[in-house]
């Protein structure tokens, strides 16, 4: 954690301690409480330790109040710009679905990660279904999109076919486009009245279950 930044056991042993606890608890703990862990006589001494680690680089901008530290990460250098991309809410990756997008929360990603640079019309929906296995999109895998693009024959688009909602591959036949299942369970679907592209893929997102 603190790379080669030298520090005494007894402040290696306090800067974990209030690390652990931020983890554990939401925030840093109190100087009273760092001294009833450690034993200590006085509040002083932690003070002094404090101190002395925020002279070494051990803690973030430096504050009066004990339960605002934290400790600074070694890695922080190398983090690269954070982005938050809304998360609108599930696409079905199936049979094609009647189905409002609502806002749930967001995902945050650093550009690198994310591999493209997001704009005002960058989102995410989770998906539903294995109607994409056939693209290694499965049932609750996050995809982020790009409101606005035009999509080429091929890409993985959200889209509205006769108002519904579904998560497929854009492809044109003779001019004509319609969206393919990466799964022969499901048909190819051509729209009757109206193909609108709510977004076109850009990004995959996989959590870990269980």
């Amino acid at each position: 954690m603190y790379g080669m930044t030298s520090i005494t056991t007894r402040q290696r042993e306090i800067a974990d301690f209030i690390d652990q606890t931020r983890r554990d608890e939401g925030s840093a703990p109190s100087f009273r409480e760092i001294a009833r862990h450690f034993g200590f006589k006085s509040v002083g001494t932690v003070v002094s330790h404090v101190r002395a680690l925020r002279r070494k680089g051990i803690f973030h901008a430096p504050t009066r109040h004990a339960r605002s530290l934290r400790v600074r990460s070694t890695l922080e250098p190398l983090r690269k710009s954070v982005v938050d991309v809304p998360l609108l809410g599930v696409i079905p990756a199936g049979f094609a679905e009647d189905r409002k997008q609502d806002a749930q929360g967001c995902i945050s990603m650093d550009i690198e990660t994310l591999g493209i640079k997001p704009s005002p019309r960058t989102f995410a929906l989770q998906v539903r279904g294995d109607s994409m296995i056939g693209r290694c999109i499965l049932d609750g895998d996050l995809v982020v999109l790009e409101h606005g693009m035009t999509p080429r024959s091929g890409d993985v688009v959200a889209a509205l076919i006769d108002n519904e909602s579904t998560l497929k591959t854009f492809l044109v036949n003779h001019g004509k486009p319609f969206l393919r299942a990466e799964n022969p369970k499901y048909p190819d679907l051509i729209p009757a009245h109206e193909l609108v592209i709510q977004g076109v893929v850009v990004a995959l997102v996989r959590r870990r279950k269980g």
